[in-house]
This record gives structure tokens, sequence and C-alpha cells, in this order.
């Protein structure tokens, strides 16, 4: 087995990076992550994810992908739009050729890892997104064509008469999935936004009590349940 692209980390936190869900830990440090390529039963080579951590010690393998060629010249790298991805040299082309073996923000509705809705700039400045597709513009006026020129409307001031809320039903911030939010009732959480310059807009959980005050909107991401919502702010004219 070929072991390579090594990375360390500490963390005080109980879960590593955007893998929380697939590395678990309960209390200390992530000592590191090795990306292992090694034949399987066949003609190919399976690519998994080796994690050791510390206090208390524990390890464990996640797999990332297959490929039916040797997948040992494999780099990983985190792109701008912070998706991370695998990147495996395949020899059996002409000329050979760099592909995707694995990232981790998927264009299709992965049970696994992540739809590409999670990434904060799929839809730019501001856009709903659903099934990895900018599918509409959030407005007070409703939900508009998206386009590149989307985006929230600036606010000229601070003063909580100088603006006012529209809102979007079965919505969720891009950090919603990340963060645990605030416990706190849904007319506190706008208390909290307005009494904030910062604040551009928050979203509610009414089934949990959740808000989630945004510093920035960009992604918003289509869900069934209407019970989750944001509130934009958008100034008077």
């Amino acid at each position: 087995m070929v072991g390579f692209v090594l990375i360390r980390a500490t963390t005080p936190q109980n879960h590593y990076f955007t893998l929380a869900q697939r590395i678990t830990l309960p209390k200390g440090s992530l000592e590191h992550v090795t990306i292992h390529s090694a034949p399987d039963e066949g003609s190919g080579y399976d690519l998994t994810l080796n994690y050791q951590a510390a206090n208390p010690s524990s390890f464990g393998t996640i797999y990332l992908a297959k490929t039916k060629y040797n997948s040992t010249l494999t780099f990983l790298r985190l792109g701008i739009d912070g998706n991370v991805k695998l990147y495996t040299y395949n020899d059996k082309i002409d000329f050979g050729a760099w592909e995707v073996t694995f990232s981790f923000f998927y264009t299709d509705n992965s049970i696994w890892w992540e739809n590409e809705c999670q990434l904060p700039e799929r839809c730019g400045k501001f856009g709903l997104c659903e099934g990895s597709q900018c599918v509409a513009c959030p407005s007070p006026k409703g939900l508009l064509g998206w386009s590149k020129s989307c985006e929230p409307e600036k606010l000229t001031s601070c003063r909580e008469n100088s603006f006012r809320y529209y809102k979007v039903e079965g919505v969720d911030h891009f950090l919603s999935k990340y963060t645990s939010g605030i416990s706190v009732k849904e007319n506190d959480c706008g208390k909290k936004c307005t009494s904030d310059c910062k604040c551009l807009g928050y979203f509610y959980n009414q089934d949990t009590s959740r808000c989630w005050i945004a510093y920035d909107l960009k992604t918003l991401t289509k869900v069934a349940n209407s019970t989750h919502a944001g509130y934009i702010k958008k100034p008077n004219h």
C-alpha cells in the first residue's frame, strides 16, 4: 500500500474541518490524515483516507474512490471555492491526463458527501441553489430568475428605520449545516440582527428554535421544509 498527502491539524473542537460528519472525535486533536492508494481485487485501485487521532487514541478509514488504473500519482487540492478534490494521473490514455477522482462537494445528490449548493459562492454574491443549480434570485418581489448580477441591495444606513426585512421561505444559509446556531425565540433572533450593523440578514429554524446571523449571504440552499426561513435586510427607499 502506498501512502501520501499528509495533513496535520490540531483543534480544540470535537470535529475536524468539514469532514465533521465522517470523522468524529470525542475530544482532543486530529494528529494526521493520509490518503492511500492500493490495488483492489480486480484491475483497479482504491483511494482511501486514513486518520489518526490522539487523546484518546483512535483511528479509522474512509473510502473515497475507485479507479480503473494505477492511482499512485494522486494529489489533494483545496480550491479557491472551498472544494476539496483529488486529482489522479491517468496513464491509460494517450499522453496521460490528470482527472478528478474525488470531490467533497459533488454535483449530484450524493448521500455520502456534500452537494455543491453548500459551497458559499456556488451562486456568486447571492442566489438560491437546488440540486447544484442556481435556480432563483431572492428579492422583495419574490423569487426571480437567477443571473450573475443577482446580489442583495446595499444598505444605506444602520438606523433601524432605514431598512426592513423580506422573507424567503424554505431556505438554509450555507453555514447552518456546519454550525449549531443560537437557541432563541424567532423575534429575538431578528432583534439581534437589527441591532448589528454588519448583519445582512438572519435565518431561523422553527423546528429547533435555532438562529443564524449572516454577515455574508451568498448561496442559499433550497429545502423542502417551510419552517426554515431567511430574513434579508432591504433598504427603505
